[in-house]
């Protein structure tokens, strides 16, 4: 059989690039018979040449400037592996299709920010722009929407997506320890960033993915729109035992739909009822509930970080591209593509869950309620914690259903109430 002779370039050799190429050297015989193409590394780009590495390599195949292997003529494939959202990460995949080059990335800062014109770019050249990896780690979700249910017209997405969060929120559950020591752990083990963990905790790195759900999911360009974004640094062992006293569980949500025809994006935690299935998704997995027609509900769960699964999802995109599939890099032309107007978060209905803490002293409860009542927000639980060594107590206040503007102004007004020791911490209740 004669064979296809395809050149790789892989730019970023830490954990991912590394696992990368290491399977790409070990997996060639079975690309080969997978896709009737032998695969070459032809060249790699990382800060430290000199970095001791767990495989070997040429010399001669070490790039100083990555820039070059975007322009290398012999070069068919290029891996973006830095994960910069702008600089030079974004300049060697622009240099790349540019120069008529398919490109595969797990960037998704980088897609969220630039997908719309690299997705051009990539159009206009006739090469592949491909980023699995980018959402769900191994989970095959982009693929799923792009190519398995491309007919179907899908309405809302609900996704645990990052799976730093996920371990911290389940093991200070399961370990009944703090939020500060359990992220510890998790930096020892890899899971968290060991120097500034942020983008994983606030919300950044969820919301950079659902972006790229719905301008997959909906056919629309990526949204650049203000989304309601919270993080889980606020959330307390406290938080945790009261919600499963209350049959909840506390899950970091990517969220988003389509309301009367407009875009709700959403990230934030949430208490989930514990007997649903995406209370019970723990540890590092992420998972994806996809609603469309006539499909129906969808599930998809699997790992969501690490060289493992994220490597596993580089393979599959260069293993579409060697079976000669083109694509659009958002499953729908650029030009098809529209924008979509935000919908206003100050109309979302929901349930809240409150945690007030407040000085032990006679007429607290008085005057907390009476800042609910004066928002027309109405009670549907209260429940009262003293802790008389301190001299504070712990109101937690679950409310019926309301929307997203009126809980503003009753965080805004709590917060100048002369009895409270700090800002409450509130979570908002999903059905799902």
């Amino acid at each position: 059989m004669k064979y296809k002779k395809i050149n790789i370039g892989i730019v970023g050799l830490g954990q991912i690039g590394s696992r990368l190429y290491r399977e790409i050297i070990f997996k060639k015989r079975d690309i080969e018979l997978k896709t009737s193409t032998r695969v070459n590394i032809l060249a790699i780009s990382a800060k430290n040449s000199n970095k001791k590495r767990d495989f070997n390599f040429k010399r001669k195949i070490f790039y100083k400037n990555p820039l070059h292997i975007s322009k290398d003529p012999n070069i068919d494939i290029v891996f973006e592996l830095i994960g910069y959202s702008d600089g030079i990460s974004k300049k060697i995949i622009e240099t790349a299709l540019k120069n008529k080059k398919h490109v595969i990335t797990a960037n998704k800062a980088l897609i969220a920010k630039h997908g719309d014109y690299l997705s051009l770019l990539a159009e206009k050249n006739k090469v592949n722009l491909e980023f699995e990896a980018a959402v769900g780690g191994g989970i095959p979700i982009l693929r799923t929407i792009k190519d398995g249910l491309s007919t179907n017209k899908i309405n809302k997405v609900v996704g645990i997506l990052n799976g730093t969060c996920n371990y911290i929120l389940s093991q200070m559950e399961t370990q009944n320890n703090s939020f500060s020591n359990v992220l510890k752990r998790a930096q020892r083990l890899g899971y968290a960033e060991p120097r500034d963990p942020i983008l994983d905790l606030n919300g950044y790195d969820t919301l950079a993915k659902v972006r790229i759900l719905s301008a997959l999911s909906f056919n629309k360009k990526v949204s650049k729109n203000i989304c309601l974004m919270n993080g889980i640094e606020n959330i307390e062992l406290e938080d945790i035992e009261m919600a499963k006293k209350l049959n909840f569980r506390i899950k970091l949500l990517g969220i988003t739909e389509i309301i009367d025809g407009m875009l709700f994006e959403r990230v934030h935690p949430c208490l989930v009822k514990k007997d649903t299935y995406i209370a019970n998704i723990n540890g590092v997995m992420n998972a994806v509930i996809l609603n469309g027609d006539p499909v129906g509900e969808s599930v998809l769960q699997g790992e969501g970080a690490g060289p493992g699964p994220t490597s596993s999802a580089l393979m599959s995109d260069l293993l579409s591209i060697l079976r000669g599939n083109i694509k659009y890099p958002f499953g729908t032309p650029f030009n098809k593509r529209k924008k979509i107007k935000p919908y206003d978060s100050k109309f979302y209905l929901n349930s809240l869950y409150l945690r007030i803490e407040v000085k032990d002293i006679p007429g607290v409860l008085s005057s907390i309620t009476k800042v609910f009542a004066k928002n027309k927000i109405s009670i549907k639980n209260l429940i009262q914690k003293p802790d008389k060594k301190n001299k504070k107590a712990s109101i937690i206040i679950i409310t019926h259903e309301n929307y997203e503007k009126n809980y503003k102004n009753l965080l805004l007004n709590l917060s100048k109430n002369k009895f409270l020791i700090k800002k409450p911490t509130f979570i908002r209740i999903e059905k799902v």
